[in-house]
Formats: C-alpha cells, structure tokens, sequence
C-alpha cells in the first residue's frame, strides 16, 4: 500500500510556504488541501513552484471571488461555452466547495464556510449546512458501491461542534458535522476557522473513527491510498 504526503494550509499566509524556498523544502509533497480564508494568489504561488493539484473551499474570509465559483453565476462570470471545469478551476487550483473528488485515489469533500453569526457571505445556519451534506449523498453512495468507502477526508472550513471549536458564535462548529463523521466515517477531517498561536497546542482530536486536524496555518497529512 502506497502513501501520499499532502500540505494542508488554512487562514494565514506561511512564511515558511511563500518564501524562495518553498520547492526545496516542500518537495515530496504529492497534494495541497487549503481550509479557506486565504488569497487565491496565494494558492497560484504554491501550485507554480510545486507543480502539484491543489484542491481549495472558501472560509468566512477572503471572499471577494467567492461569486465566481457559484453555479448560479457561470453564465456571467464565464459565459455559457465555458464548461463547469473552467468554472471551478483558476490559479492552477480547483474549488471543491459542495463537491467531493478523486485525486490520487484520495476521495476528498469539501464543505466551506463558517457558522452564521452575522449574515455575512458564506456563512450558514445548522440546516443550510445540513441540506449541503444532502446534496452530497448521491456521490458518496457510489463511492461506497463501487470504492468500498464513503470518503477518505472531509475538508472544511469549521470544525464539528465541541470537537476543537470555540463557544463564540464566529468560531462555534457544526453539530451536523459530528453526524456525518459518525456516519460517513472519513479517515480524516481537516478544517480550519480556529487559529492557534501557541506552538505547542493541541492539533489533533480523535472522534469515533476519524482524526480531526486543525490545519491552520501548514500541516503535514500522510495518508495511505486505499
């Protein structure tokens, strides 16, 4: 059984990752997985010094291009010869809001946004969100047919309720988010939304049968291809 090495990042611009040296000390790197709240400039500098797929949702920050991954807003952003790959694609990166993937074998969903805690774009009450996971369901039952498995890593912007987030409305998690994970039963969930500042604090948390991962900032995932 083979691995994969993937560069998680979320919220915050990585000296580490946008300096000179970034190909030098991210080379074996096979994937790039970004919770949100970052620039897509950003994410176009990664993906051209290390050639490899990044798969990205939005945050409850940075979205002034938000409007341009909507279905809703393709003829008017693109035009309607333009197909949805165009759509979801720019900065040699691709929006996986709302979708799941397979990259590298890796079955990968994305689920972005924040709690609503002031109406603000891309933020969504407990049944918005719910309704996003439906949508999702027709997907992840082929892949539990035909890949023996509902998922591989749920990508999202905020963690599950309880489970890593804070008690202020902002930075409170998804009850629906325990839920999915007690019934898709991803390897791993990677979010963002909950920054930390000290070095030494907790990153990860063990729910049920999945490793949940606050990648803010740059994490190191190596996860084995089913």
């Amino acid at each position: 059984m083979s691995s994969l090495k993937i560069l998680c990042i979320s919220d915050k611009v990585d000296p580490l990752i946008y300096s000179n040296n970034v190909k030098k000390r991210f080379n074996d790197i096979d994937m790039i997985l970004s919770g949100g709240d970052l620039d897509l400039k950003y994410y176009g500098f990664i993906v051209s010094s290390l050639n490899k797929p990044l798969l990205f949702i939005f945050g409850n920050h940075n979205l002034k291009l938000l409007s341009r991954y909507r279905k809703s807003n393709n003829t008017h952003h693109y035009g309607s010869n333009h197909s949805i790959q165009n759509l979801y694609s720019s900065f040699g990166s691709t929006y996986i809001g709302d979708r799941v993937r397979n990259v590298e074998s890796i079955l990968v969903a994305g689920l972005g946004g924040s709690n609503n805690y002031n109406n603000g774009p891309n933020q969504f009450t407990e049944f918005e969100m719910t309704l996003k996971i439906i949508k999702l369901l027709p997907v992840l039952l082929f892949n539990r047919i035909f890949k023996g498995r509902w998922l591989d890593i749920l990508l999202t912007h905020t963690p599950p309720r309880g489970l890593g987030d804070k008690n202020d409305r902002c930075h409170q998690g998804f009850r629906i988010f325990r839920t999915f994970l007690k019934f898709f039963k991803p390897q791993y969930m990677l979010h963002g939304h909950i920054h930390l500042y000290d070095l030494n604090a907790e990153r990860e948390i063990n729910f049920l049968n999945t490793k949940i991962i606050n990648i803010y900032e740059h994490y190191i995932l190596n996860i084995e291809v089913p």
